[in-house]
């Protein structure tokens, strides 16, 4: 597999989000508290842009009456119909076993690291100073 500079750590608050191109595959990059998860920008029910989607979290029932909420900002929800994914696994919530979207490696390396390794920069230099995120497709 090849990896691929996207962006500086930086660029991407916890919480957010940035849509990145990579071998022509739009890819989505989220800071999930300080955990960056990459998935593929393409809902597989019918192609919407699940970077446009709202990050919720996680809710569980026992019963009725009682549920538990976890997992805050881990699921993404297409814009389009609703259908929840997990950014760590790419799973669906609406069709576990047959549906899930593209989740790649996300990692984070120093400008000096890659400077020594034959990594593809996509959008701009990389400068040893700093942290940035690597993608492998």
């Amino acid at each position: 597999m090849s990896r691929y500079v996207v962006a500086r750590s930086d660029e991407i608050q916890a919480g957010q989000r940035k849509l990145v191109t990579v071998r022509g595959k739009p890819i989505v990059i989220f800071n999930v508290n300080g955990d960056y998860l990459a998935i593929l920008d393409r809902c597989p029910h019918q192609g919407g842009s699940l970077c446009k989607g709202k990050l919720v979290g996680l809710v569980e029932s026992d019963g009725p009456g009682r549920y538990r909420y976890s997992r805050k900002g881990e699921i993404i929800r297409c814009p389009w119909h609703g259908w929840e994914f997990d950014l760590r696994t790419g799973k669906s919530y609406c069709d576990p076993a047959r549906t899930w979207v593209k989740s790649y490696s996300a990692s984070i390396e120093t400008g000096s690291k890659l400077v020594q390794r034959p990594f593809v920069a996509e959008t701009f230099k990389v400068i040893e100073k700093g942290e940035y995120i690597v993608v492998e497709v």
